[in-house]
């Protein structure tokens, strides 16, 4: 397995990691995701361990607490041999500071976390989302505080715009505390946004990208194609997750199938294993979360390390993907030698 640096950090993780938004298969939204209890998580980390595989992503929010619960069974009696990250901020409860990234909100969820986890410390603590209400220098300060406590030994963010994490790390930079090394983000064949902006801070900034959904939240696993129906077991099928979830029209889709299945008869793999690949290929990305119902989903899944597209796939990929970048992308892509691409 290879290991990465976490942006500018002297941390060191896996291409890949095991998410676990899985795990619990708790409300609407993580039900259609999948339901994996204990007995069948501690065989998925057992197999992420076989493969090298040591980092493992989760959230509070995630089946209302259950899936790290059930993480922290998985990983006991070996938290030294593994990476935990998890994240916090978004909705735990109907109080008016069970949400948002607040001093009081913040430490609640920390302690939480590290409860449900079963642990002292967290490796990898990221924020779920922007919290507009609250001073970006009390948010920062709090993070600041766990990590001197020992309590955290790394920052991030997750789904911010640009703007959001330039000013998280100029308000870091103007206090002297602890600043974000990783942004967790959506980012795969079907979903190039993050390219525009987020992309050129994270190499300007040194900050590393933690991927999540690479499969371009589950429309490329190869099982759809023009004129089948979905796979009976899917998030596709799901109407919360549809609801929460990119929307992206049938065309775009099946032209992007059309160029992986291309590539995946060239290299002997799958579709699935193409995409992530490709994830893996681009600037910025230090790690990619993949996850799985089931062991067999896994170790496919963790079949996309080890093994190089080459320069001309690459570029098919990137042909059948693009698409019209928005405002200013596009008028500073004419002038390239004032904006040059990112390699």
């Amino acid at each position: 397995m290879e290991f990465r640096r976490l942006g500018a950090s002297g941390f060191k993780v896996p291409v890949l990691s095991l998410g676990t938004a899985t795990f619990g298969g708790k409300g609407d939204l993580f039900k259609a995701w999948g339901s994996t209890d204990v007995s069948e998580a501690k065989r998925l980390v057992d197999v992420c361990l076989e493969f090298g595989a040591n980092m493992f992503d989760s959230a509070d929010m995630y089946s209302n607490g259950a899936a790290e619960e059930i993480l922290g069974q998985a990983i006991k009696g070996r938290r030294d041999s593994v990476i935990v990250s998890t994240k916090g901020t978004f909705p735990v409860g109907p109080g008016a500071n069970d949400v948002g990234s607040s001093r009081y909100h913040l430490t609640k969820a920390i302690e939480a976390s590290l409860r449900r986890l079963g642990t002292d410390y967290i490796d990898l603590y990221q924020l779920h989302g922007f919290d507009a209400t609250t001073p970006v220098e009390e948010t920062l300060a709090t993070l600041d505080g766990f990590v001197r406590a020992g309590k955290i030994r790394y920052i991030g963010c997750s789904n911010f715009s640009g703007w959001h994490l330039m000013k998280s790390l100029a308000a870091s930079e103007r206090l002297g505390i602890s600043r974000y090394v990783a942004h967790q983000a959506y980012y795969s064949l079907v979903g190039r946004d993050f390219e525009s902006e987020l992309m050129p801070l994270a190499a300007d900034q040194g900050v590393g990208t933690v991927v999540w959904s690479p499969l371009g939240w589950g429309r490329l696993t190869g099982k759809i194609r023009p004129g089948q129906p979905l796979p009976s077991v899917s998030r596709l099928q799901s109407k919360a997750s549809n609801d929460a979830g990119p929307h992206i029209s049938d065309d775009y889709l099946y032209k992007v199938i059309a160029a992986l299945d291309v590539v995946a008869k060239e290299t002997g793999k799958t579709v699935p294993q193409v995409a992530i690949n490709w994830v893996l290929s681009r600037p910025t990305v230090a790690n990619v979360i993949i996850g799985a119902r089931n062991e067999e989903q896994l170790r496919q899944n963790l079949g996309a390390v080890g093994w190089q597209l080459t320069p001309a796939q690459i570029a098919s990929l990137d042909a059948a993907s693009e698409l019209p970048k928005p405002y200013p992308y596009w008028h500073q892509a004419h002038f390239p030698q004032l904006n040059p691409p990112i390699v």
